[in-house]
């Protein structure tokens, strides 16, 4: 199981990588391997205001349909649209192709609540 320093986790297996003030957001290797293969995703509207840890969409495979939830708040400034023609980018690479969305932070303070490489890996091994 990868799990990349420098980026941010949620107890809900997301990753969330913050430059300046634009966040991108993506499912754990955790996550997709516990999911199996990716048929279908659906992503929030640009322009959209999410909260932390709040539903912004579906992830669908071959077990089962799973809410997505937010790491970080703030307003949807880009959704990958390679994910509709190619949802297993998500399995295939997940830090990397497989991102899910961009967000405008809202609100620094909520990488406080957040988990560092090594505390998310501890509870992704449980």
């Amino acid at each position: 199981m990868a799990v990349p320093e420098g980026l941010l986790y949620s107890k809900e297996h997301e990753w969330v990588k913050i430059d300046g003030d634009t966040a991108t957001v993506g499912i754990t290797d955790y996550a997709q391997n516990s999911l199996g293969d990716i048929v279908y995703v659906e992503l929030p509207k640009i322009g959209a205001k999410i909260e932390q840890f709040g539903n912004v969409g579906v992830i669908e495979s071959v077990k089962a349909v799973s809410d997505l939830f937010t790491p970080i708040s703030g307003e949807v400034l880009e959704v990958n649209g390679a994910l509709d023609n190619d949802p297993a980018a998500v399995n295939k690479d997940p830090y990397g192709a497989g991102w899910l969305l961009k967000v405008r932070v809202g609100s620094a303070g909520d990488t406080a609540k957040l988990l560092s490489a090594a505390d998310y890996e501890k509870i992704a091994t449980d």
